[in-house]
């Protein structure tokens, strides 16, 4: 039976990062889920709306939350930042019933709708290791990875709550689906650290450097290639790259791709991609 969730694909992948829902919706059709896309749902606000107007990014994400809940469905996103902020508005309007009441009577004036708690923030990861199962993605890899890959999370969902089964401190479930797609995952402590995403137009030194050192350990560490779950800190750690090794005067040069690239990959899809990043693979560096 087909595993149905509201999709939400993330911030980033409507505007700068399009391979992400041209690599989604085949890896969708290879794992059997069946999403249902959450039309005119806004952003997540990144934690940016937050800074200037908490109780406008809960109030949309609020109206996010009602959207799945009208079709009895959990979301599902492959982005870390957009998984982390909707989980941290989620918990707190069923924490505060207060609050859930005030967003209730925005949404009602505004929108409509109403929501009441019935609905679940899932990550991809989190659902091919909890829900899939990696013996059955690993049965899926037509092209294996062949690399040694350096798995980031990025801090956004290692949190109780966001991040499924795995370990809140010290987690594995990227590590584990590299080992499943064929690849060698790379062990290193700059998995989680922030790269800064939300900074970036008012802190662009301090993101630069904290991205050239999550990149220049990657590297350090044997990594060939690294793999996002986070689009968001993704677009910092690829498009970013070469400004932050001349901001810091690291290392920084290695191929960034997105989770859904990867699976996309490996599940036979994308094959001229695949051959490219190989070869990205094969020249880029020092």
């Amino acid at each position: 039976m087909a595993l149905k969730y509201a999709y939400h694909p993330g911030n980033v992948a409507h505007s700068g990062s399009p391979e992400v829902a041209e690599t989604m919706k085949p890896v969708a059709r290879s794992l059997g889920l069946t999403l249902t896309p959450l039309e005119g749902a806004t952003s997540c606000g990144a934690g940016i709306i937050r800074q200037a107007n908490r109780k406008l990014q809960i109030t949309l994400n609020a109206r996010t939350f009602a959207m799945a809940e009208s079709l009895g469905l959990e979301i599902l996103t492959p982005c870390a930042a957009t998984a982390g902020n909707l989980q941290e508005d989620l918990d707190s309007l069923r924490d505060d019933p207060l609050l859930l009441q005030e967003v209730n009577d925005i949404l009602s004036r505004t929108c409509g709708m109403t929501f009441s708690g019935d609905t679940e923030v899932r990550h991809l990861l989190h659902v091919l290791v909890d829900e899939i199962g990696l013996e059955k993605v690993e049965k899926l890899a037509i092209n294996p990875l062949d690399m040694e890959v350096a798995g980031y999370y990025s801090p956004y969902i290692q949190r109780k709550g966001a991040c499924g089964e795995d370990d809140v401190h010290d987690p594995d479930y990227m590590e584990r689906l590299i080992s499943a797609l064929g690849g060698s995952p790379v062990q290193w402590e700059g998995r989680t650290n922030s790269v800064g995403a939300p900074g970036l137009l008012s802190e662009e030194g301090t993101v630069l450097r904290q991205a050239a050192a999550v990149l220049s350990e990657a590297k350090e560490e044997g990594a060939e290639i690294i793999v996002s779950a986070c689009n968001l800190s993704h677009s910092v750690l690829d498009i970013y790259q070469g400004k932050a090794g001349r901001t810091s005067g690291i290392s920084t040069n290695i191929p960034v791709i997105h989770l859904t690239e990867m699976l996309s990959f490996v599940m036979g899809h994308h094959n001229t991609r695949f051959a490219q990043l190989r070869t990205r693979v094969a020249v880029i560096g020092d």
